[in-house]
């Protein structure tokens, strides 16, 4: 079931460093599903726990277009183990920052450490835009946004906007 992601401001659990799983069992994995399907409801590629206010180290990925068979992925515990020099660019967006995109640079391979959604110990070699999901995602899990890799006038004028319309949603006062 779709559970709707935590927006920027004014929530700094996005901010906090998730702690690591300590057993996949059948609500991890239910968890899981859930993220699946809140991810392709928003539509996203990726989404990290915490990002629906679990602060667990776990994140899914599916880079699947539209018109391929869906191809989900359950990272737990994910660890990056070594990048490349290489750098490259991609045009982010996030689901907890809506309508917002820039491009950031980054490494353009890593090789991540994981347990699958069997609580299996497994290894990847990514490259392209599975290398940058996988670091975005993983930033989620450490307390850093996409945002923190842009400029700070670029940055700045994001949170200003988030600031004005988290302001611009609050529910008015009545006066009493």
């Amino acid at each position: 079931m779709p559970i709707k992601p935590l927006i920027i401001l004014p929530d700094p659990i996005l901010r906090q460093v998730s702690k690591p799983v300590e057993r996949v069992d059948a609500p991890l994995r239910k968890l899981a599903d859930d993220m699946l399907a809140t991810m392709y409801d928003a539509p996203g590629i990726g989404l990290a726990a915490i990002q629906i206010g679990e602060p667990l180290r776990m994140l899914v990925i599916d880079l699947a277009k539209e018109d391929e068979t869906p191809a989900p992925q359950v990272f737990i515990n994910p660890e990056i183990l070594d990048s490349a020099d290489a750098r490259s660019v991609y045009e982010e967006g996030c689901l907890s920052i809506p309508d917002y995109y820039a491009e950031v640079e980054r490494p353009a391979s890593v090789r991540v450490k994981y347990l699958d959604r069997d609580g299996k110990l497994q290894e990847l070699e990514a490259e392209g835009l599975m290398a940058t999901c996988l670091q975005h995602e993983i930033d989620h899990l450490n307390g850093v946004l996409f945002i923190d890799h842009i400029s700070k006038l670029k940055r700045d004028m994001v949170v200003k906007k988030f600031k004005k319309l988290a302001r611009d949603k609050a529910p008015s006062k009545l006066a009493g």
